[in-house]
């Protein structure tokens, strides 16, 4: 179950990779797709950051005229394509606090003084970016070993207990999750 949601997420972000590609390319309607699948967290960023509507609306199309002029600077390989989208969402609506500060004499320290226990809109993006691609991992590995690594780190049991249950030597279950974590080392470096 787990692998297919992990198999869905990373369909989504083979789409958005390949809709950066072909928006770099100049597509017209490649930058709409986006814009259809990304624009309600974009604007969420946006919205947390500035608490106004019209303010999140106009950094949005700045969001997305910037994503049209610099596809071609997303690579793949540093970052997940949510993860960019985000962080230009993020830039933009600074930029928009700070000059909305200027023009209306506020001061933007001041901001720093609210405190909010919460996290932010792309840290929720950036963690949830990241345990997709855990679960994804997790799901190439075989039955066997990601039964034990799930057991081991989500639901806290001993390798002990793992090996006693699976009716096999504490070194062949310490064998199997350290292969494992190997395994998920080189699938989340990629």
């Amino acid at each position: 179950m787990a692998g297919s949601s992990g198999r869905e997420d990373e369909d989504g972000r083979h789409y958005l990779v390949e809709r950066l590609a072909r928006i770099a390319g100049g597509d017209k309607s490649a930058l709409k797709d986006l814009y259809d699948r990304t624009q309600a967290k974009l604007f969420g960023i946006a919205l947390r950051i500035l608490n106004d509507r019209r303010e999140a609306e106009d950094v949005l199309q700045d969001v997305y005229l910037s994503v049209w002029m610099k596809a071609a600077d997303f690579d793949p390989g540093r970052a997940s394509p949510i993860t960019w989208l985000a962080t230009i969402a993020r830039n933009r609506s600074i930029d928009r606090v700070r000059q909305i500060g200027r023009r209306d004499e506020r001061d933007i320290e001041t901001a720093l003084d609210v405190p909010d226990d919460q996290p932010d809109a792309f840290q929720v993006l950036t963690a949830r970016d990241d345990h997709d691609r855990l679960v994804a991992c997790i799901g190439e590995l075989d039955e066997r070993t990601s039964h034990a690594i799930r057991t081991a780190f989500f639901a806290g049991r001993t390798y002990q207990e793992l090996a006693d249950t699976a009716e096999v030597p504490l070194g062949t279950m310490k064998s199997v999750i350290r292969r494992g974590l190997i395994k998920l080392k080189g699938c989340l470096s990629r």
